[in-house]
């Protein structure tokens, strides 16, 4: 291995880009994490309301749970659970069907282990962020990727124009700084030129996604009548999964809080009335209010909420895969990676395998110099 440490500049901190940034600093690369968020996690993130009594709720409102089947991926989570970095939710869950208003399926005893973060879901991309060699900046979003010939490295300009530094390679975990939906959104051109990649571009031109209203319920007391903790919804226009957040290990059980995923169908509706901007408290209070009564309708809410809340998933859960058995997209000559759960599949297992296949390739080329 070569003595000179090499600098890698990761974009995004949910788990592909944890992942990546901590196998590579494992393996002696000094990396520099950007993350415009105020934490890690992504769609694996935890969000904490404060009441005014003082009380605190917590909700793993994007992934509810993770599970794996690859056994490459399943030795990392094996030794993340011997850390205490995540662990088995032992719960029943089943599929409930809106028009007979039964459970029609409830899960049998030996499908597949549910793995959750501990304490939180965005815990273990916390604790993956904050190991040695790793240097995590958040509420620093990059504004502007260049690449210089002369320098034979990349350079990150901050939203603010801030110079975040230059790098020898770079990992592009957070699919908004190459997707053009950033412009749709953000009104600014998006950050990385695919320009400068063109033997990737034509695979990143569109990364089609599904968006979902996530609803957060905290509730006076116990849904007695339902006889699992997490279900799916059939039948409904509206509503495509609930799980009770406050039935996991080590969560608080002062409260029974529970996490409602809207319809993909409903998400569009919502969307082609308001645009993809950042959604106003108004329109989340009317979303919240219609994601409650189809609930309710369904008679398994039976216990009234004391809060109640509503956030849009606007591109967190890719439909399509664009690089599969390749698992990440790679230039090597300008040494960058692009990976995510775009790229392999569209869970969390899928971007943990793109975030090790984008720090393999970095490495394999970054050791050669």
């Amino acid at each position: 291995m070569s003595a000179v440490v090499h600098k890698v500049a990761v974009v995004g901190s949910g788990i592909s880009g944890a992942v990546c940034a901590s196998s590579l600093a494992r393996n002696g690369i000094s990396v520099s994490l950007f993350e415009s968020a105020r934490g890690p996690g992504g769609r694996m993130s935890q969000r904490r309301e404060s009441l005014e009594d003082g009380k605190e709720l917590f909700f793993d409102h994007g992934a509810p749970y993770f599970t794996v089947t690859d056994p490459n991926v399943l030795s990392i989570v094996e030794e993340w659970e011997s850390r205490g970095l995540v662990d088995e939710w032992k719960e029943t869950f089943g599929t409930f069907d809106c028009i007979s208003k039964e459970f029609v399926e409830i899960e049998k005893e030996e499908s597949s282990k549910k793995y959750v973060g501990i304490p939180g879901m965005n815990s273990l991309c916390r604790a993956l962020c904050h190991e040695p060699g790793v240097e995590s900046k958040f509420g620093i979003g990059v504004g502007k990727v260049q690449w210089s010939a002369d320098m034979n490295s990349w350079s990150l300009i901050g939203f603010n124009g801030q110079f975040l530094g230059n790098f020898d390679g770079l990992v592009a975990s957070d699919k908004n700084i190459v997707s053009p939906r950033f412009a749709d959104v953000m009104g600014q051109p998006t950050p990385l030129d695919m320009n400068l990649l063109p033997q990737l571009a034509g695979r990143l031109q569109e990364i089609p996604v599904r968006s979902c209203f996530a609803l957060m319920l905290a509730l006076v007391g116990p849904l007695l009548s339902i006889p699992v903790k997490g279900f799916s919804f059939t039948n409904s226009e509206v509503l495509s999964s609930a799980f009770c957040d406050s039935s996991k290990p080590e969560r608080s059980d002062k409260s029974e809080c529970w996490v409602l995923h809207s319809t993909e169908k409903y998400a569009n509706k919502v969307i082609s009335q308001f645009g993809l901007k950042k959604p106003s408290n108004a329109t989340l209070t009317k979303v919240a209010e219609e994601l409650l009564q189809e609930f309710q309708r369904t008679g398994l809410c039976t216990s009234q909420p004391y809060f109640m809340k509503a956030h849009r998933w606007g591109s967190a859960f890719p439909a399509a895969s664009i690089a599969r058995e390749e698992k990440c997209l790679w230039d090597r000559k300008k040494r960058v990676a692009i990976c995510g759960d775009f790229c392999v599949s569209p869970t969390v297992e899928g971007a943990i395998c793109s975030g090790m296949a984008a720090s393999y390739k970095l490495l394999e080329i970054l050791n050669c110099l």
